[in-house]
């Protein structure tokens, strides 16, 4: 008979979390000629300007300022950009290292990405196969395969409705009437418990809280020798937002590698705990 293994879901920010600075920033931003500050003040001052939702104007603007300097915007264009993203240290060989320490505890661990950022940048990068689930915004393309609206805008409070999709295998974007089904707790295939977040920000504050809330494990992470950056963490502990602060370095035996291990033998400590009860 085949083992029978724990559902267990880790999600993750990237921005900041899984690659130093926003993703645009790497490659995309110095191809169309502007400095990281100009483009994100322009942003702000168009998401005041209109009360708009920033993603939204983010993507608008993207596509604005590509056409503005004649830098074109298919897919293969953004999977180029995501092709010159650096990573955190460690980053590379987490999924698969986290991934078969769970296995060998007889979890089945899943990861899924929830940003903010472009999914089609993402894709270019050499992690974009390890993940189950890619929740990132997006572009539509046209019938010349040119990106020319957004898709799909996922900001801060957006983000907690892909942890529920989780939560209830249910991947479906266009199909609301799954998300939004009745499941009774003890009968959703991925337990809140059983999930890990890990982000760095302000965006990720709605689903460090859920998480949280719901008995699962949240993590901000910070980029390692930056002045400030742990004080901005220490503070989402401190305001009891996530459960734990570590430096963005996920190497084996970081301390961000030693956090997420611990969670995985406590789940299946649980698990086995649940076996035993359930037969005597």
């Amino acid at each position: 008979m085949a083992k029978k293994y724990v559902r267990m879901a880790i999600a993750y920010d990237f921005d900041g979390t899984l690659a130093p600075g926003n993703m645009q920033e790497h490659q995309f931003l110095p191809d169309i000629g502007m400095k990281p500050a100009a483009f994100w003040s322009e942003v702000k001052r168009v998401t005041r300007e209109h009360q708009a939702d920033e993603v939204l104007v983010y993507m608008n603007l993207m596509l604005k300022k590509a056409a503005s300097a004649e830098v074109p915007v298919r897919r293969e264009n953004f999977k180029n950009h995501g092709q010159q993203i650096k990573l955190f240290d460690g980053v590379i060989g987490w999924f698969d290292r986290i991934t078969e320490y769970a296995r060998i505890r007889e979890i089945r661990v899943d990861h899924f990405l929830i940003s903010s950022g472009n999914a089609e940048i993402f894709a270019g990068t050499p992690i974009s196969s390890k993940f189950t689930q890619v929740y990132a915004s997006k572009f539509i393309f046209n019938q010349n395969g040119v990106a020319d609206w957004p898709a799909l805008a996922v900001n801060y409070t957006t983000k907690t409705q892909y942890l529920f999709r989780i939560n209830k295998d249910a991947h479906d974007l266009s199909d609301n009437s799954e998300v939004n089904r009745f499941v009774a707790k003890q009968d959703r295939p991925v337990p809140f418990e059983n999930m890990i977040f890990i982000g760095d920000g302000s965006t990720d504050i709605p689903c460090f809280r859920l998480v949280k809330e719901q008995g699962g494990l949240s993590i901000a992470v910070y980029k390692p020798h930056t002045v400030g950056a742990k004080g901005k963490a220490d503070a989402y502990k401190n305001d009891g937002r996530v459960h734990c602060v570590a430096p963005a370095v996920h190497e084996d035996g970081s301390r961000i590698d030693r956090i997420v291990k611990a969670q995985i033998d406590l789940i299946a400590s649980r698990s086995a705990a649940q076996v035993t009860r359930a037969d005597d």
